[in-house]
């Protein structure tokens, strides 16, 4: 059999179409893919092997161990290989944090004791010192696996003063938003990176688009919040998870000295201790200067005042400056870093005009927002893809109670717009259960006494307590949603001059066996009545004499069920957040002039419609 020539030249042209086609796909370079408005994982850059690691210190403005030299950030960065093979520039997903090196152990007596009366300071605690963990930090890689297949470098640094970073670590300090903000210039060619610590090799961030996001939980999801607020160019968004916003709030309430939940007795000068892990020889100066002298002066355990140093720590005072769009994610029940952190961010970044969207769970604490929502975020802000995630109608997305966190229920905002305040009103019986109505109060004194040795759980469950007064709604026999913040006014007298408030709104009957972190405690508050003016200044109560204690408890967005009961609690020492003074102070609650304002949706209407 013969071929024909004309055969053989179809042939020899396909094959060389071929062949011309394979050598473009060979040739082509690889880049970030989109869809739905996400990016997606892009095999090229799917292989931890081929991923370029390396570690550099940026050189900072500031001086705070003390040696004269300017303090030096360590950076460790993660990249695909094409960045380095076909000069490809990617945005950054930047993490910072003061754990990486490790954190100090948790020996006895390093929290403060809280076995004290109101006023007094305790004795000296421990202060142990930390073991840093390796010749360098152990980088967290969560980030890299879920960010750097899609088409980002992931950067991370340590904090001043832990790791191999220079400095002084400040917890909130002015150094702890400089430092992330240098960062950052540095990864916009405005600040100078070396290849050593001491070293005089410069090391440019040539593969960057000048395109930073930033994300982290809890103190890593403070640090966002603080680069966010100098106002550095570069910074185009923020995801922080169950940040601190404000050390104050962290660690007082209204007044009152209040521990994070877990961690009775903790405070500023604790955590601090916990992750000082720089360098060794730096230390005594770090702490004579930052703990022994700033910490001790400004802290104030005795009152638990608001005050200069405190407010130098709260990052919803340095928000003028902000840019980066906001996407904040927190849970109703994380009462370590309790919700009002998010919440009053996410309230002023709107107010501010700021791209914002919230994201709350109903579990404890950490929790980020399901990664679609994150990587829309990134992608709209990082990659400058317009895939229409800030003109959404829904600015507000909320796990409901018995949902999967990655199906958040979208609603227009938070609180929800539907919600409007109702006023309720005590009615005499509160050692055994007196009730919330719409109407009159009773013209009644009640009394407590207080003992910090009952837990608030014990002390809800029982029909009957002289450690609290109970107020409770009638059963309800409708689903009743609760969304926003609830405020309390309380008119009482003390018999002493000093005493912790606390508040607890819960769900009634008390469930032992609830095996749903939102079942029995609703939302909770806690405040000093000496600082019934201000929580900037306090006066002793003057015994018998009666005063009006206005306050927010936490918010909150729950649906409480039918044939459940809407209790208001309120008892003085919190066994698991406040001091444990002796036990015997009483206080007398005017029923007539104290008042509970819930945030209901439907309003009253919907409360009516729910209890009659």
């Amino acid at each position: 059999m013969t071929t024909s020539p004309k055969f053989i030249a179809t042939l020899i042209i396909a094959l060389s179409i071929s062949i011309a086609s394979c050598a473009q796909v060979a040739n082509k370079k690889a880049t970030p893919v989109f869809k739905d408005g996400e990016a997606q994982i892009v095999e090229a850059f799917n292989n931890p092997e081929k991923w370029l690691r390396h570690d550099l210190w940026v050189e900072t403005t500031f001086d705070t161990d003390g040696n004269g030299k300017p303090d030096r950030m360590h950076v460790s960065v993660t990249r695909p290989e094409q960045t380095e093979t076909e000069g490809l520039k990617l945005p950054i997903v930047y993490v910072t944090s003061p754990y990486f090196a490790g954190v100090a152990a948790d020996l006895p007596g390093v929290m403060w004791d809280v076995n004290i009366e109101l006023g007094e300071t305790a004795k000296e605690r421990v202060h142990p010192e930390v073991t840093r963990r390796g010749k360098r930090p152990i980088i967290s890689n969560s980030h890299i696996r879920k960010w750097v297949p899609r088409g980002y470098i992931v950067v991370h640094s340590s904090s001043p003063g832990t790791g191999l970073s220079d400095g002084a670590p400040t917890i909130g300090g002015e150094n702890e938003s400089l430092a992330p903000k240098t960062v950052i210039d540095w990864l916009c060619g405005r600040a100078k990176g070396y290849t050593e610590r001491e070293g005089n090799e410069e090391v440019k961030a040539y593969w960057s688009t000048g395109k930073v996001g930033m994300t982290g939980t809890s103190y890593n999801g403070t640090l966002p919040l603080a680069a966010a607020t100098t106002g550095i160019k570069g910074l185009e968004a923020i995801i922080p998870i169950a940040p601190n916003t404000s050390y104050y709030h962290y660690y007082r309430s209204n007044g009152l000295v209040r521990s994070p939940g877990g961690y009775l007795g903790e405070d500023i000068d604790v955590l601090y201790d916990f992750v000082h892990s720089g360098k060794e020889e730096n230390r005594p100066y770090n702490n004579e200067t930052v703990r022994d002298t700033e910490m001790k002066n400004g802290m104030d355990r005795a009152t638990g005042d608001y005050n200069d140093f405190w407010a130098g720590r709260d990052y919803l005072n340095q928000m003028d400056n902000m840019k980066a769009a906001l996407l904040m994610s927190h849970g109703f029940n994380d009462w370590n870093v309790m919700p009002e952190h998010s919440y009053r961010i996410y309230k002023a970044a709107k107010e501010k005009g700021l791209p914002a969207m919230i994201y709350y769970h109903q579990n404890g604490h950490g929790g980020p927002p399901p990664t679609s929502m994150m990587n829309k975020w990134f992608t709209k802000y990082l990659h400058g893809i317009d895939n229409g995630i800030e003109k959404v109608e829904n600015k507000a997305y909320i796990v409901r109670e018995y949902d999967n966190q990655q199906q958040p229920t979208a609603y227009k905002d938070y609180p929800n717009p539907e919600a409007s305040d109702v006023t309720f009103n005590l009615t005499a019986g509160g050692v055994m259960s007196g009730g919330l109505t719409l109407n009159s109060g009773s013209k009644k004194d009640e009394t407590l006494s207080d003992d910090a040795a009952i837990s608030g759980s014990e002390l809800a469950k029982v029909a009957y307590s002289k450690n609290r007064l109970l107020y409770a709604t009638p059963k309800l026999k409708n689903d009743l949603h609760i969304s926003g913040v609830t405020k309390v006014s309380i008119t009482l007298s003390s018999s002493s001059k000093a005493a912790n408030l606390s508040v607890w709104l819960v769900s009634l009957p008390w469930d032992e066996n609830a095996k749903k972190i939102t079942e029995n405690i609703i939302t909770r508050g806690w405040a000093d009545p000496k600082n019934h003016k201000s929580i900037t200044d306090e006066e002793d109560l003057e015994p018998g004499k009666f005063y009006t204690v206005n306050f927010d408890l936490q918010p909150d967005d729950q649906i409480i069920k039918a044939g459940q009961q809407i209790g208001f609690m309120i008892f003085s020492s919190d066994k698991e957040f406040t001091l444990h003074p002796k036990a015997g102070t009483e206080l007398t609650i005017k029923l007539d002039k104290t008042s509970l304002i819930l945030p209901i949706v439907g309003g009253s209407a919907s409360y009516k419609n729910a209890t009659n």
